[in-house]
């Protein structure tokens, strides 16, 4: 059963051994263990419905309760403490097109707003409720969830948007096929939230970002379905399949898409190797990307985040060899860890792993082996419930990521966790903080930043705690021209930064978008689009 006040399933428990927790301690003081709010407390505060009856629509207060919240930490807090703010006042389960259809047009009859959802693993606020919001229904599009079609000529498959990605490799891997799109919340996020958030797998280096793979599909908007034909390529002017990728469920909802797959790969390995510093790895890795190896993916961590992991990781023999074994080689205390994978038919996977080796080794990187890449794949999608055991131990985590062009990596990279790791000084705490660079492309790459602190026994001030830090980390990425969301989206969190990247004139054409397809406003508003630039754009 699923975690109602935290990530995953309630049954898979991510334990922190005595040495992590003391590492924790060290660096952060000892954490604060408070008791959660209850189901059946919050479930008290759902208020009475504003919705008209309909028979595709459940007021039930449970359910009402389970689509309230994402996976932000703002929202953990909220949950956890029982401060819950605004509760959708109906959830509906389409099991077709025409199903969604009838409600966007219930929902504009009656001025209700409505929140598209898929897994509810949106860690940026994309499907809560605004308290000012009036009458709100939730669509959670988990029923529908079929793989329509698979084209093996073509290599492309048709889904229905709601189906979450291990069913869609299921689906895939029984016909010697997958899509492999695998990002960290792959366990319970949808294919429709993939492309109404662009988002990225942590193969993308091989299998490309949402936007290379989704080749069309079909959305239903409050005025009226629109098609997206599938074509190889065109020319025949804008490509409207960009204006539904990223959009948030602020100009409808999706409802099919038709998907580039490739055939399930002959082999695939992920190794680990060591570099003695980061702006060593930094630099192998942009060289690899821009020579076009064909490895699958490159991670890079800097040495906190190496030092971290290790750490936490439980594997107590594993830290003893790094300790012991890098120590022997030279590498102290700022040694590096980049996990790189090969994906393909084996001549092509020994070609890459040899190329991207000569450039490691003349950067300094020492080869360990697949030890350390088994263990990160194995835990791949484990690692998050990490957050709930630190929760409960007293601490809260959170990330935030950007992309940059190589340039400003290093330098964005360490502003970002400067400002963060120095954010709480006023309030006497500590924060730790550390980077690695996710996805890389030949122009730039991405940061993904980490950060943990301990709670506070208000959660308000928990939740100022990360209102600090946020702001300043945001502020910083956007000083150094990093865009303000590589995979996470907008939502609500990151909306007050979205014009620095797009300008006055790009704000007012999204707003004349949203218009276009929702003239009354009813899509999830307040995500992506603040209402301001809807107006702006026809005054």
């Amino acid at each position: 059963m699923r975690r109602w006040n935290g990530w995953g399933d309630e049954a898979i428990l991510y334990p922190l051994p005595g040495p992590a927790l003391h590492f924790l301690e060290a660096r952060l003081g000892a954490g604060l263990a408070l008791t959660d709010a209850d189901f059946v407390s919050l479930m008290a505060q759902v208020g009475k419905p504003r919705l008209a009856a309909h028979r595709l629509i459940s007021t039930n207060p449970d359910e009402r309760l389970l689509h309230a919240r994402g996976q932000s930490l703002p929202d953990w807090i909220a949950l956890r403490s029982g401060q819950m703010g605004a509760f959708p006042d109906g959830v509906a389960y389409p099991n077709s097109d025409e199903d969604v259809r009838t409600l966007l047009a219930f929902a504009r009859q009656g001025d209700v707003k409505v929140i598209p959802y898929g897994g509810g693993t949106s860690v940026v606020g994309h499907i809560n409720p605004l308290p000012d919001a009036g009458a709100v229904l939730t669509l959670d599009m988990s029923r529908m969830n079929r793989m329509l079609e698979l084209d093996e000529t073509s290599h492309l498959a048709t889904f229905e948007a709601g189906i979450a990605g291990p069913e869609i490799e299921k689906q895939l891997n029984g016909q010697d096929y997958t899509l492999g799109h695998f990002p960290q919340s792959f366990e319970l996020s949808t294919l429709g939230g993939w492309i109404a958030t662009r988002s990225s797998g942590q193969q993308s280096y091989h299998y490309g970002r949402i936007e290379a793979l989704f080749a069309g599909g079909h959305v239903e908007t409050p005025v009226g379905d629109m098609d997206l034909p599938v074509h190889p390529a065109s020319a025949a002017g804008p490509d409207l399949k960009q204006i539904i990728l990223g959009s948030e469920g602020r100009l409808g909802v999706i409802t099919r898409a038709t998907m580039r797959v490739r055939r399930l790969p002959e082999t695939e390995s992920f190794f680990g190797v060591f570099f003695r510093d980061w702006e060593k790895g930094v630099e192998a890795v942009r060289q690899i990307a821009q020579a076009g190896i064909e490895v699958s993916m490159l991670r890079l961590s800097n040495a906190m985040e190496t030092t971290t992991t290790l750490a936490l990781s439980g594997k107590a023999g594993l830290v003893r060899w790094a300790g012991l074994g890098l120590g022997l080689l030279g590498f102290h205390g700022e040694r590096s860890l980049l996990i790189f994978g090969v994906t393909g038919d084996r001549r092509q996977a020994r070609k890459a792993r040899q190329y991207a080796l000569e450039i490691i080794r003349a950067h300094g990187g020492v080869m360990t082996g697949t030890s350390i890449g088994k263990m990160w794949e194995k835990s791949r999608f484990y690692t998050p419930y990490l957050r709930n055991t630190l929760w409960e131990h007293g601490y809260a985590l959170d990330t935030l990521e950007t992309a940059l062009p190589w340039t400003n990596v290093v330098a964005a990279a360490e502003a970002t966790q400067q400002v963060i790791r120095e954010g709480l000084d006023p309030m006497e705490e500590k924060v730790l903080v550390f980077a690695h660079l996710s996805h890389v492309y030949r122009d730039g790459a991405s940061v993904y930043i980490t950060y943990l602190y301990r709670r506070a026994e208000d959660p308000v001030e928990t939740l100022r705690r990360w209102q600090v830090l946020k702001a300043a980390a945001s502020e910083v990425i956007v000083a150094h021209g990093g865009t303000i969301s590589h995979q996470h989206g907008v939502g609500l969190d990151h909306a007050d930064y979205l014009e620095a990247e797009k300008g006055p004139l790009g704000m007012a054409a999204l707003g004349a978008l949203s218009r276009q397809f929702d003239p009354e406003d009813i899509m999830n508003p307040g995500k992506l689009i603040k209402s301001k630039y809807r107006a702006e754009a026809f005054s």
